[in-house]
């Protein structure tokens, strides 16, 4: 049977925000405005990218769907938080987010930190709590964890601020990608390798995989904040040229980034090729991210 990436990605989809929405507190739980700001910041858009993964990944094995699920609801409200904090003031200091306005400007600062510090804490909760046995779930763990960090997300973003207006070399650069971004979407396929106990052979090959796709996508986003507008992207374009920071367009040039993404893109998809047919989604979305327009 050929495999329709546009039906598995709407599916995808929309089993993300249900698992989501399953997962988030009630806004009307509580602190109410706390809960509410949760919502409107996890649940305002995006591509869920992260999830996608999680559950291409998950199908290469016979992963337990509740697990998958868990695993999807968990990065996604890490990725959340992460753009709840990078849009502060004392951080990139952005008003739109997702074509909306930021969680600061549509609540106020303080609740904005709150939700970044309860969506983070609120991840690790679903992890815990999910079905699998011990040793699985501090495995997923462990992989967030790690990839949320001072070693990961975290690390890259302190490193993102500290280059602005300074000259970084390629290497410097692919280093703070890796971090800032790459970190987390390798974080989701290895979830997902968790919950179907793939072995050390399939985990090598999406690790290689992942890898190529987490630069890949930064690549992509810094040339699109280069070529697109805000309407497009939902947020705010030329913000990094207006800020001084450095990207693969400032640092190398339009057409060498354009030509990076491709060639990451070939080589996530070389990464694949041991896997066979069941890793036609992750092929898929490896298009998907560099062939892009938001």
């Amino acid at each position: 049977m050929t495999f329709d990436f546009g039906v598995w990605l709407q599916a995808g989809s929309a089993r993300a925000e249900a698992a989501l929405d399953r997962r988030l507190d009630s806004a009307q739980l509580l602190p109410q405005r706390l809960h509410e700001a949760m919502r409107y910041a996890a649940q305002g858009g995006g591509k869920r990218i992260r999830p996608l993964l999680v559950f291409a990944a998950g199908e290469l094995g016979n992963a337990n769907p509740k697990v998958l699920d868990a695993a999807a609801a968990a990065i996604e409200m890490i990725h959340a938080y992460s753009l709840v904090h990078d849009d502060l003031p004392c951080m990139d200091d952005d008003d739109l987010r997702r074509g909306r306005p930021t969680v600061h400007k549509a609540f106020d600062e303080a609740t904005a930190l709150l939700v970044g510090d309860a969506l983070q804490t609120k991840a690790f909760e679903v992890l815990v709590d999910t079905e699998g046995t011990a040793e699985m779930r501090l495995s997923l763990v462990g992989e967030l964890s790690k990839a949320s960090g001072s070693l990961g997300m975290a690390g890259g973003q302190a490193i993102d601020l500290e280059s602005v207006g300074q000259k970084i070399d390629l290497t410097a650069l692919k280093q703070m990608h890796a971090m800032k971004t790459g970190a987390l979407l390798s974080c989701a396929v290895r979830m997902g390798a968790i919950a179907a106990e793939l072995d050390a052979t399939a985990v090598n090959q999406l690790t290689q995989y992942s890898t190529a796709l987490g630069l890949a996508f930064q690549v992509v986003d810094d040339v699109l904040d280069a070529t697109a507008d805000s309407q497009t992207l939902g947020k705010t374009a030329g913000k990094d040229a207006a800020d001084d920071k450095p990207t693969y367009v400032t640092l190398m040039g339009l057409e060498y980034a354009q030509n990076q993404a491709k060639e990451l893109q070939a080589l996530a998809l070389d990464s694949l090729a041991p896997l066979g047919p069941k890793a036609d989604a992750l092929r898929a979305l490896a298009r998907l991210v560099v062939e892009r327009t938001h």
